[in-house]
């Protein structure tokens, strides 16, 4: 019966770890007048920031996102800055 408990325990961690969300290679961040910002890797494309924004801005319960901004920073992780407006 220890067995079976330990071998039930180990499957259900497996699971969980096999659904968990992997780590995302954005990062974002809410301003305080209320628009998105979306740090993109270099190999990004405007439409993976895009969809990220829009995930961010429905949490928020808006349900479209307009670009404002693009620029470059000198961070190497996130090359690319895009600031989003959520409407």
């Amino acid at each position: 019966m220890k067995t079976f408990n330990k071998v039930m325990l180990m499957s259900m961690g497996l699971g969980l770890f096999a659904c968990s969300t992997p780590q995302s290679d954005f990062g974002v961040y809410q301003q305080s007048d209320g628009m998105i910002g979306v740090h993109a890797p270099k190999a990004a494309k405007e439409s993976e920031a895009q969809d990220v924004a829009l995930a961010e801005c429905k949490k928020q319960g808006k349900r479209t996102v307009a670009i404002l901004e693009s620029r470059k920073t000198v961070i190497d992780r996130f090359s690319l800055t895009y600031i989003y407006l959520c409407r």
